[in-house]
């Protein structure tokens, strides 16, 4: 019986490759609407960040989000990766 692969993802923050479903995607549809895929199954361009705190600061702090999508990526999105990565951080401490 042959093992099932698990995808991979480079993080943007800290550019480690990591399996896909313990990173958080975010993504660009073809509109240029950049939004948090939480399915992971959202059609448009991907890209990914760890669910950790430091990794997201590295992106925004780099821009490279930014360079990623080739387009900007709006605070109201940075400020809901805070939020969704504050919620884990929760759920792990309690």
């Amino acid at each position: 019986m042959k093992k099932k692969r698990i995808p991979l993802r480079m993080c943007t923050g800290c550019h480690e490759m990591k399996p896909k479903k313990e990173l958080i995607r975010i993504v660009r549809d073809k509109e240029g609407m950049i939004s948090i895929d939480i399915t992971g199954k959202k059609s448009g361009r991907g890209a990914y960040i760890c669910r950790n705190v430091e990794c997201l600061r590295s992106a925004r702090k780099g821009n490279k989000l930014e360079r990623a999508f080739d387009a900007p990526v709006d605070d109201a999105v940075y400020a809901a990766l805070e939020e969704q990565l504050g919620e884990q951080t929760e759920k792990n401490d309690g």
